[in-house]
């Protein structure tokens, strides 16, 4: 039971929505969640209070994924939000699934670095769908890399070719990370107007030996056709099939040793830590039959570590764990690193300020 607020991108129905079959699967899903504990701590779920039929009405029409445009006229579903920092960070299964019978590729996003939305990615969401990804493109900037190369935000806009390269540290472990589940990888540099061609070059640099090819895209300034070199590559490779996709830990390890696995072997942590009552979270949920679910790590998209301010590629580290959540209906189990917030504050200025209609009725705002 989480008795903590959460943004809706963190809670649970969120996940459960994003991670269904079926209407039937929503259903069951919701029914599974546990609310609460008896004085016996035995656990209440939804369906005990009869919630998950007049849930699932609540949600039978957002279930179906919504069918959108993009400036060039493509199809695109856009369906279900849950952030890749705080929780699994992946569009619908239905949404997903959809795609995969109506086209002949797929291309599906995972939020924020590849330590959070790729890793969540392949462990939760294909795990639990059932889906075999082909190839995994990694899209750098030149002006990340510069921050993990050490520069301070206030001089970003400063060529510096030697940190990108320093920076590479960061993107070069996300390589490999991606790698170790047996998928395919190319790199994407989205290219701005104010990056120098040395700084783009030191980008080839930092990964060269990696084994992975680095196209330049300008989509940015250029649209689509600022990125056929790369979608012809990534078509390639699906084509070539030469992907062994693996998750990063099996369902029967102990869920300590799951949150270990992804800390060391993708954080480049040392060991991970906690109280003793958090030890016993762990311990209670391995016991009453949750032992086999995935784990969806709740940290800081700064850094590996769970310091924001520990750029580029960290070792030795560790990795402290503040709480553990069972999200039953999700079917995983939410493991709170660090100061990670799940309920983050709003920026000064939100950008809902700006959006209204106008006096012709059309909506403003949204760029």
């Amino acid at each position: 039971m989480n008795e903590n607020p959460d943004i809706t991108a963190a809670s649970e129905i969120m996940a459960i929505f994003c991670l269904s079959m079926s209407l039937a699967d929503l259903e069951e899903r919701i029914g599974r969640i546990v609310v609460g504990y008896t004085r016996d701590r035995e656990p209440i779920h939804a369906k005990d209070l009869k919630a998950e039929g007049p849930m699932t009405v609540l949600l039978k029409d957002a279930l179906q994924p919504n069918l959108v445009q993009t400036l060039e006229n493509n199809p695109a579903f856009i369906h279900g939000g849950p952030f890749a920092n705080i929780a699994h960070g992946c569009n619908s299964v239905i949404a997903t699934k959809t795609a995969l019978k109506l086209a002949d590729y797929v291309v599906t996003e995972a939020g924020f670095g590849a330590d959070l939305g790729a890793e969540k990615f392949f462990n939760i969401k294909c795990r639990l769908a059932g889906l075999n990804p082909s190839a995994a493109v990694i899209v750098a900037t030149v002006r990340a890399l510069k921050m993990h190369g050490g520069v301070g935000k206030d001089d970003i806009g400063t060529e510096n070719a030697e940190a990108v390269k320093k920076g590479c540290d960061n993107l070069a472990r996300h390589i490999r990370n991606v790698k170790s589940f047996g998928v395919p990888v190319v790199v994407s540099i989205n290219r701005f107007s104010a990056d120098s061609d040395a700084e783009v070059a030191a980008i080839r640099e930092g990964v060269e030996g990696l084994g992975v090819e680095v196209i330049e895209c300008t989509h940015w300034a250029d649209g689509s056709k600022g990125t056929e070199k790369l979608a012809e590559h990534v078509a390639a490779i699906a084509d070539a099939c030469t992907g062994q996709f693996v998750p990063l830990y099996d369902d029967r390890m102990a869920l300590w040793e799951k949150v270990k696995t992804v800390a060391t072997k993708l954080y480049g942590a040392d060991d991970i830590i906690a109280d003793k009552k958090v030890r016993n979270q762990f311990t209670d949920l391995q016991d009453t039959g949750y032992g086999d679910l995935p784990v969806c790590m709740a940290k800081t998209q700064y850094s590996f570590s769970t310091d924001p301010d520990l750029k580029g590629a960290p070792s030795g580290h560790v990795v402290p764990i503040r709480e553990v959540r069972l999200s039953a209906g999700a079917g995983f189990i939410v493991v709170i690193c660090g100061d990670i917030m799940t309920m983050p504050g709003l920026p000064r200025v939100p950008a809902a300020n700006a959006i209204r209609l106008n006096k012709a009725g059309m909506v403003e705002g949204l760029f």
